[in-house]
């Protein structure tokens, strides 16, 4: 078999796509549904007191201090928030996040909304 050489360009094209196939491959799609936002100030199921102006969220089973990118489709904004408390407890929600996230998504006023959620490293 003869020894091929890739051009420059061809073998960097190359490992550009495989290096966004890996980030890809890192980053776990959880998905999309309902979400809301509440501003407590008690002790989350992590043990840690809820600070509603950080960017943290309630989730049913993710680990605690799992990172996620929520976004809300309807506006494009999103917003890396780590998981510290357990819930929401509402039937079509997947995701509770801060007074802090919501805001930042665009979603205060509505109280709820649909979003995207990916796990990031």
């Amino acid at each position: 078999m003869k020894n091929l050489k890739l051009p420059a360009a061809a073998a960097a094209l190359c490992l550009v796509a495989f290096s966004q196939a890996q980030t890809h491959a890192q980053a776990k799609d959880h998905g999309c549904g309902g979400a809301s936002w509440y501003a407590l100030t008690s002790i989350t199921a992590s043990g840690e007191r809820m600070d509603p102006n950080l960017m943290t969220a309630a989730h049913k089973t993710l680990p605690f201090g799992t990172k996620l990118r929520v976004t809300n489709p309807k506006n494009g904004k999103s917003a890396v928030v780590r998981i510290n408390d357990r819930g929401p407890f509402i039937k079509g929600r997947v995701i509770d996040l801060s007074k802090a996230a919501a805001a930042k998504l665009g979603f205060i006023n509505a109280g709820h909304t649909k979003v995207c959620m990916v796990q990031v490293s």
